[in-house]
């Protein structure tokens, strides 16, 4: 699977509420650098996981509309909205915000992340 199948693939439907989907498709040495609207964070392969692990608890769907994604041999840049149901209010879509990524593909998995997100 090429790099750009692997980002699509960590972007697809509900996948981020899986976390054995989640760590499937990162690399055990990954780290996501993401600049948000709250400030900086590093994480690692089980904090990845552990995020979706949450986010599970808290959504009952998860969708990213991907607006534009390029990819040049290993590198795949993505910008996406991320959209999501609650459990309490299943039939209402609403937006977390919006995101621009930058993946690193090592091993056919997802290697080194630079992300940045608005609300």
């Amino acid at each position: 699977m090429g790099a750009k199948a692997i980002v699509q693939e960590f972007y697809k439907s509900d996948v981020i509420l899986d976390a054995d989907k989640v760590k499937a498709l990162l690399h055990p040495d990954v780290v996501l650098e993401w600049h948000s609207t709250k400030g900086f964070l590093k994480l690692h392969q089980s904090q990845i996981v552990e995020l979706s692990t949450e986010l599970s608890k808290a959504y009952l769907r998860s969708k990213s509309r991907i607006s534009h994604i390029v990819a040049n041999g290993n590198t795949v840049a993505v910008r996406y909205a991320h959209y999501v149901k609650t459990i309490e209010n299943p039939r209402e879509e609403m937006m977390l915000a919006h995101f621009m990524v930058v993946w690193e593909v090592k091993d056919d998995k997802l290697y080194r992340g630079y992300q940045m997100s608005q609300l």
